[in-house]
């Protein structure tokens, strides 16, 4: 093989202040080339290293801004990247993925990747290149209106995911204050959060119409376009809705079920939102009075320290991977002012390497979201063996699986010695997770349906008001057992409080989809723990050159999610929650 447009930068770093003209003549010479048998993969090896660089670049300065969203020198750059070189790296790879499509060659390996372009060249329109930036700055509007917002707590200032801790505290009133406290806050934002909404919605809706996606009212159909933008080939809106329709029968009753026990055992005569430990709506409920709340680690190098021993009992290849991560600083887990929330894994393609960031507090889910982000790195570092960038793009459903899994495939280890907890709150534990998993399902049952109405009814969606009254339905429909009597504002404006249907349209029943194929890999575990784990790195190395179904199999799951599914998922968790209380 030899290098046809080489040298590049070896790092991003050295790329990191690249002007687009500098950039623009490795695209032309891509372009001019003429694609051969003897060519083709020194051709698409350049190409790989080129959006490497790119993609890194940008994966970099998003990264930033949510480290510090108060940084106006940040936002600058970042804004200037996505206005300047981020469209016009968008054409320049839309013209290089066409190109390659006309050629008639194919590098081995590549038959999804080839696939995806297809998928994606019937739908690019340059018109929609500025629309896509403007996306990406509402993004960042939203991230920066959710960063500023600070809680007056006992004289201290403190984020939304600090409070999360005071939702533990065995006094139901100061639950009860800090709740109110923590929804005021985002209710003071509705406006500012609608008038972002009206904006980002009729973006999608004009983007939608420009790639010929339209509804029989002459409005964009952009569940049409973003179905296709997140590759879903395997399942249908059909599917997702059955799905949904699965959830309510076999899910939501035990979930009820649950809530009732919460109740019960808190000696309530109603469970309300403070009750429980999450500030979404669905979470375990708070400890009886005078029980300590789960205290798994006192700062973020014990965090850090007693996860990665968890890996290096998993699998010992894992427990090396995390402790890279942990030698070269790829870890930003303490919440902070002005960070942005919530917690994800980013990928730095040229580096070859993962970036986990979140905001840690010390309660037990910022272990669970560390095992989860974790699995998201382990998936990175497996496909990075694949020699092309396009190879290593993931259908979501299935990253959510390697996220999801390891959470189940840690569990068993949260009472290691020098671990997290004892023998009698690691049970603890590993309850509050799968009865999170059981009550996860119909919240997004919720989620994913509300989206379903907003673009099938986009004219009502429009109206901030209309959103309310839909969320509320569905809320109704499928969240049962909590009591919201008084609470109508923050019940119905509960989507302001998922960052998805801002940030991230369409893209959270993966989670759904993803935590009923880790029940089955943890499931197999329980058979044969080895067998399961080499499964799991197995399936996580084919990165994205197999499709969704292949990629469950061999991980050991089925790519179903109908009721007799879903229903051997929830009684292997019954199960587990009952032999673990007793």
């Amino acid at each position: 093989m030899t290098d046809i447009i080489r040298p590049l930068p070896a790092s991003a770093q050295e790329f990191s202040d690249w002007k687009w003209t500098r950039i623009e003549p490795y695209y032309a010479r891509l372009a001019e080339i003429e694609i051969t048998a003897r060519n083709i993969e020194a051709w698409v090896a350049d190409w790989s290293q080129l959006a490497s660089l790119i993609d890194e670049r940008y994966q970099r300065l998003t990264l930033a801004t949510t480290q510090d969203t108060a940084d106006a020198a940040l936002e600058a750059t970042y804004n200037e990247f996505v206005e300047v070189i981020y469209p016009q790296y968008f054409a320049a790879e839309q013209m290089l993925k066409e190109k390659l499509l006309a050629s008639g060659f194919q590098p081995a390996g590549f038959e999804i990747p080839m696939r995806n372009m297809r998928a994606e060249a019937a739908i690019f329109r340059p018109e929609n290149l500025p629309l896509q930036t403007r996306e990406q700055k509402l993004e960042k509007e939203f991230d920066k209106l959710l960063g500023s917002e600070m809680i007056l707590w006992n004289g201290e200032e403190r984020t939304p995911a600090q409070m999360l801790k005071v939702y533990q505290d065995p006094d139901r009133a100061t639950r009860e204050r800090a709740w109110h406290l923590v929804h005021d806050k985002r209710l003071e934002n509705r406006a500012a959060l609608n008038d972002l909404w009206q904006r980002m919605l009729e973006n999608r809706l004009e983007m939608s119409k420009n790639a010929g996606f339209v509804l029989s009212d002459g409005t964009g159909d952009f569940r049409a376009l973003r179905w296709q933008q997140l590759l879903r080939f395997d399942y249908t809106p059909d599917d997702a809705k059955q799905f949904g329709a699965s959830i309510l029968e076999v899910v939501t009753p035990v979930a009820e079920r649950i809530y009732k026990k919460y109740q019960e055992r808190l000696g309530l005569e109603t469970l309300c939102p403070w009750d429980l430990q999450g500030p979404q709506g669905f979470a375990i409920a708070t400890d009886l009075p005078g029980a300590k709340p789960l205290a798994p680690f006192k700062d973020v190098a014990a965090l850090i320290d007693k996860t990665a021993a968890i890996f290096a009992d998993v699998d010992p290849q894992l427990g090396a991977y995390f402790e890279t991560m942990r030698a070269e600083q790829l870890l930003d887990l303490d919440s902070r002012k002005n960070k942005a929330p919530g917690g994800y894994c980013t990928s730095f393609e040229t580096s070859r390497r993962p970036f986990i960031f979140m905001n840690a507090v010390g309660i037990h889910e910022d272990v669970q979201v560390l095992l989860h982000e974790a699995g998201h790195a382990f998936h990175a570092f497996e496909a990075f063996q694949l020699p092309y960038l396009q190879q290593r793009a993931v259908s979501l459903e299935f990253c959510e699986v390697a996220s999801m899994s390891m959470e189940f495939l840690g569990a068993p280890y949260l009472n290691r010695a020098g671990g997290f907890y004892n023998d009698a709150d690691a049970a603890r534990a590993r309850v509050e997770k799968l009865e999170t998993a059981i009550l996860y399902w119909p919240y997004m049952a919720v989620v994913d349906a509300f989206q379903h109405w907003v673009y099938e009814n986009p004219k009502d969606a429009m109206d901030p008001n209309n959103c309310d009254g839909a969320w509320g339905t569905l809320w109704d429909k499928y969240m049962r057992g909590v009591d919201w009597s008084g609470l109508a504002p923050q019940r119905m404006t509960g989507w302001h409080r998922k960052l998805h249907i801002f940030s991230s349209p369409f893209y959270y029943i993966e989670y759904g989809m993803a935590q009923l194929g880790a029940v089955q890999v943890w499931a197999n575990s329980l058979r044969d723990r080895k067998r399961a784990t080499r499964d799991y790195r197995r399936a996580l190395a084919l990165g994205g050159t197999a499709p969704l179904p292949a990629l469950f199999e061999t991980a050991g799951a089925k790519f179903k999610f109908d009721a007799p599914t879903l229903q051997e998922a929830v009684d292997l968790i019954e199960t587990t929650i009952h032999t673990l209380e007793n």
